[in-house]
C-alpha cells in the first residue's frame, strides 16, 4: 500500500516559500531521537540545527583541533541535522602553533576539503568559517556546502577588527548576496558585525529565513534582539562560552550549556509568521475557527504582535497568509518606509 505521509523533503521545499520562519517548542535529545531511521522518518516541518562551543577545547595544531571537532560532530551528527555551523576561524582558535596569515589561508583550503566531504557524508548543510584568498586580499569568511558537499555560498565579514586588519585581514563587500537553500535564503554575520545593524538589514532586506552568526565570543541577549529585530531565526557557533538558537520573538530555543557543553542540536519550524495584532484582530478570530487546533496563534499582548504557526502538516503558512490578504511586521515596515520617504518629498 502506498504511504500517505508527506515526504519531509517535499515539504521543506514548499514551506521554504512561506512568510516566516518559526522555532518548534524544544523538546529534550532522548535516546529515540538519537537512534531515529532516515531523514524522511523525522516530522517533515522540522529542520534541524546544529552549532558548536569551542569552550574548554585545545589542541597543538589546526588539524589536531579540526579532528577534534570532528570528534564532537560525530556525536552531534546521530541526530541528523539539517545544518550544522561552526564557529569562527575555529581552526586557528585555542592552538599552541603560531601562524602566518598567509599559512592559515593555506590551511583553510584543506579545511573546506575536509567539511565538504563531512557535509556529503552527513547529507547536511555545513557553514564552514576559514580565512580565504581572492584578488589579492584575505578574508575572515564562512563557506557554505550543500548536502552534496557542493561549494553554494561565502560570506566574507564585513565589520573586521582594528587588529585583524592591521594583522592583514580585508573587510568584505557592504552588500552581499543571501545564500539559496532547500529551506529559502541564509545569511552569515561573524562576530564583530553584531556590533551594526548594516549586515543584518542587508540580510533581512533579502528575506534571509535563518542568519548563522560565527563568532569568538557568545553575544548574549544581543544575539537575542538580533533576532527579534530581524524577525529571524539567529544560530550561533562560537569560540567560547554559550552557543544557541534564538527564536523570531527573541527567545532562546536551545543552547550549549554545562550539562551540553560544546554542541547543541534543536529542531526550528518553517511554518510560522510574525503579525501586527492590532491590524488583524477580526482575521485571527477567523483563522482560529477555520484551522482549530492546527495552527497555533500568540498574542503577545504588550508588545501587540501576534505568531501563528502552523503546527499540521497540511496546513501551510503562506497559504493562511493569502487567504486573509496579511502582511507580516517586516513587510508592513518596508512599505511604511516607502510611504514616509515620498512624504518628505
Amino acid at each position: 500500500m502506498k504511504s500517505n505521509r508527506i515526504s519531509r523533503r517535499n515539504f521543506i521545499q514548499k514551506s521554504a516559500l512561506t512568510a516566516g520562519m518559526v522555532s518548534v517548542v524544544p523538546f529534550g535529545l532522548d535516546g529515540d531521537l538519537a537512534s531515529a531511521d532516515p531523514l524522511e522518518d523525522r516530522s517533515p516541518r522540522e529542520v534541524w540545527i546544529a552549532g558548536v562551543s569551542q569552550m574548554g577545547l585545545k589542541a597543538k595544531t589546526p588539524e589536531l583541533m579540526v579532528e577534534t571537532i570532528l570528534g564532537i560532530l560525530k556525536e552531534a551528527v546521530t541526530y541528523k541535522p539539517d545544518i550544522v555551523c561552526l564557529p569562527e576561524v575555529f581552526p586557528f582558535e585555542y592552538i599552541e602553533t603560531k601562524l602566518t596569515l598567509a599559512k592559515k589561508v593555506e590551511i583553510s583550503d584543506k579545511v573546506l576539503e575536509t567539511f565538504a566531504e563531512f557535509s556529503k557524508q552527513n547529507n547536511c548543510y555545513t557553514v564552514c568559517p576559514v580565512y580565504t584568498s581572492a584578488a589579492g586580499k584575505i578574508y575572515n569568511s564562512a563557506v557554505v556546502f550543500d548536502r552534496n558537499g557542493k561549494r553554494i555560498g561565502q560570506y566574507n565579514k564585513i565589520h573586521e577588527t582594528v587588529g585583524a586588519i592591521a594583522d592583514g585581514v580585508s573587510c568584505g563587500e557592504l552588500f552581499q548576496p543571501v545564500i539559496m537553500t532547500e529551506f529559502g535564503p541564509i545569511g552569515i554575520q561573524i562576530c564583530y558585525d553584531i556590533n551594526w545593524d548594516d549586515g543584518w538589514k542587508m540580510l533581512n532586506g533579502q528575506n534571509a529565513r535563518i542568519i548563522f552568526w560565527c563568532s569568538a565570543f557568545d553575544g548574549g541577549q544581543q544575539l537575542n534582539m538580533k533576532a527579534l529585530q530581524n524577525k529571524c531565526i539567529v544560530a550561533s557557533s562560537t569560540n567560547k562560552n554559550t552557543s544557541k538558537i534564538c527564536d523570531i520573538d527573541g527567545r532562546t530555543i536551545t543552547k550549549t550549556g554545562i550539562w551540553d557543553l560544546n554542541f547543541y542540536c534543536g529542531p526550528v519550524n518553517l511554518e510560522k509568521v510574525f503579525l501586527p495584532t492590532y491590524d488583524y484582530l477580526s482575521q485571527f478570530e477567523e483563522i482560529k475557527k477555520k484551522f482549530g487546533r492546527k495552527v497555533r496563534v500568540t498574542t503577545f499582548h504588550e508588545e501587540e504582535w501576534t505568531i501563528i504557526e502552523s503546527v499540521s502538516p497540511d496546513v501551510f503558512i503562506n497559504d493562511i497568509v493569502k487567504e486573509f490578504n496579511l502582511k507580516s511586521h517586516m513587510e508592513g515596515l518596508r512599505e511604511a518606509e516607502i510611504v514616509q520617504a515620498k512624504s518628505r518629498i
